[in-house]
């Protein structure tokens, strides 16, 4: 995998990891139906890492599925 693509990929996980940590720093941590946290991260796409990068409030009010896939674009 390049390294830029894995340094966004571990990004994410630890921006994630922060913000459920913050979460259950404040009580027991998020309940069922609880909306995320507002965070931003860098997208990608087939074509490669988007310019601008996604914010999780710009799609408030639908679904939204964060997947990660280390191996992709390597030769694992």
């Amino acid at each position: 995998m390049p390294p830029r693509i894995l340094t966004l990929a571990v990004l994410a996980i630890v921006l994630v990891a922060v913000g459920a940590r913050q979460a259950m720093a404040q009580d027991e941590g998020p309940k069922v139906g609880d909306l995320a946290p507002d965070f931003t991260l860098p997208g990608a796409s087939k074509a490669g890492v988007m310019e601008k990068a996604l914010r999780l409030d710009d799609f408030r009010g639908q679904t939204v599925v964060i997947s990660f896939f280390p191996k992709a674009r390597s030769k694992g």
